[in-house]
Formats: C-alpha cells, structure tokens, sequence
C-alpha cells in the first residue's frame, strides 16, 4: 500500500532542477527526497525506503544505467528515468534496465508528476480477481497470486508490469488485445503513444515463458492488430513480424 503522501527520491545533480520537482510534487501531495549522485541515490533508497525514483543519467560520479542496474539488484522500487538522451535505443536501453518509464528533458513538472501518479497506481492498483494458478500446458503454468511463471518445473519471477501484462493476455486467452486496449490496462491514461512499451514487455514475456521465444507458442503476434494469448488447445500460430500500431 503506497503511503498517502508518496516518498520520491529524486536523483539529480542539477539544483535547479530540484527544485522545480520540489515545489510541482508539493503541489501533488509528493514527498521529496534529494540526491545528487548515485552513490548518495543507493544510500538514500537503503535508508529512506522511498515509493518511487526519478533518476537522471547525467549523474557525476557514475553512469546512470549503471545506477539503475545496482538499483534493480537491491529493490523493485518504480524506477522514472529523466535524461536529456532521448534517442530510441536509450529509451529502450533503460527499459530494458528495469526503468518503469523514461521522460526526456526539458520536461513539464506538471507531466512529470501524472507519471509519477501513474505509475505508482500501477504499483498499487486494485487488480481484477486473480486467475490463482493457471496450467496452460504441461510445460507451462502461471501462479498469479504468486507471480510466478513456472516453466518446464523451473519457477520464474514475473516483475509487476510483466504479471499485469500475461494477467491479460491469459484472462482474454483467444482473443486479439489492440496496443490500445493493452497500454490502458495495463500502463493507464496518458500512455497511447508508447506503444514500444508493449512490444518490448512482450518480448521480455516472450524470453522468460517461450521454450524459442523468436518462434512464439503462447504469444502471438497479430501484425497491425496487438497480440494474442493461445487460446487453449489452439494450434501455435501467429502472423508473426514486427507489430505495429
């Protein structure tokens, strides 16, 4: 249960910076927690336990990623990243790190503040009746309440954005989910442009449930459409290649 007024560690070496997100957080009922490099961020989320990280790149002891890797080594605490680097492969390079989402500056401390909200309802969001433990096959089956998947007999974590993405892919198992639909359920509002959010959670989907994940069986691809859960006993097929909106 997040706390009702949301502890936010900010890491940033820019003082002016600071103190935008300061008083927009304020303004939202945000916590703010300061950090001005990445020895003092993982010092800070060891002994102030905060909600959420907003964590800027451009740090001057230490590469950011490299921040974020030790951070996601310590804690599933929600990651924002907040960089000027706001070419694709960085985007996908922190995603891949473990970043919840990736906001570019210069930046809105209004926008900055409906991320920070949404993603920290997505943390604590109410979720429909869980599926309890789902057997697809005899090589996979998923404890929802658990999250895990267990593949082959082998248990395999499921971060949060991941459960909440195979939790409705296999709640509507059979039928196509449009990027659309999937975003708003599973990201929230404010989120219908990113659809390489989608693609790229797929995949990590893809590399922990799939025995050849670039030959999907449970995952499939409806080019131009979204994706589909196998409908059980179906045959595993896809129009497979890369999707698009």
């Amino acid at each position: 249960m997040i706390r009702e007024h949301p502890r936010v560690l900010a890491v940033d070496d820019e003082s002016h910076v600071l103190d935008l997100l300061r008083i927009g957080f304020k303004q939202q009922g945000l916590e703010l927690i300061e950090a001005h490099t990445g020895q003092q961020a993982l010092a800070r989320l060891r002994g102030e336990s905060p909600d959420l990280v907003v964590l800027d790149l451009g740090l001057p002891d230490r590469d950011g990623f490299e921040v974020l890797t030790d951070i996601r080594r310590e804690s599933n605490v929600p990651v924002i990243v907040l960089t000027v680097r706001g070419t694709e492969a960085e985007k996908v390079r922190g995603l891949e790190l473990g970043a919840d989402d990736y906001v570019t500056k210069p930046f809105s401390p209004a926008e900055l503040s409906a991320r920070v909200k949404a993603v920290l309802r997505r943390v604590d969001a109410v979720r429909p009746p869980s599926l309890g433990l789902v057997v697809v096959d005899d090589q996979l089956q998923v404890n929802f309440d658990e999250r895990l998947a267990i593949v082959g007999g082998r248990p395999v974590h499921l971060r949060p954005t991941e459960h909440r993405l195979l939790h409705l892919l296999i709640e509507h198992a059979g039928h196509t989910l449009p990027f659309t639909r999937i975003l708003d359920e599973v990201w929230g509002a404010g989120y219908q442009n990113e659809v390489h959010y989608v693609h790229l959670y797929v995949t990590y989907l893809r590399q922990k449930i799939e025995p050849i994940p670039s030959q999907p069986r449970y995952i499939l691809t409806r080019r131009g459409l979204g994706y589909q859960f196998r409908a059980h006993g179906a045959a595993a097929t896809a129009d497979e290649g890369p999707a698009s909106a």
